[in-house]
């Protein structure tokens, strides 16, 4: 789905990270990194969904997600049983555009 959306191949992030595109981030700070468009990583309670953006922009996605929590870019889910994965792949597409 993530590579749908972003049309671009994943690469690792790390030793967990799975990530597609490629963003260069400059922070209020002025430290810079270069990090990934969307992303996830499997993690042993539950898998991290990374969106970049602050999720109050997808308030109405989220709504019709299903089971889920969110943070500020963050979406963790358990599993993709019981998610809406239209919905899923329209956050991703918002979150691919949104890093444009």
């Amino acid at each position: 789905m993530m590579r749908d959306a972003t049309g671009v191949k994943p690469a690792m992030w790390g030793e967990s990270i799975i990530g597609f595109g490629d963003e260069h981030l400059i922070y209020a700070s002025g430290r810079e990194l270069d990090w990934f468009k969307i992303g996830f990583s499997p993690r042993k309670k539950e898998i991290s969904l990374y969106l970049m953006f602050d999720n109050s922009i997808i308030n109405d996605l989220l709504k019709k997600l299903g089971p889920h929590r969110a943070g500020k870019g963050c979406l963790y889910i358990k599993s993709l049983e019981g998610l809406d994965l239209e919905v899923l792949l329209a956050i991703f597409k918002k979150s691919e555009k949104v890093n444009s």
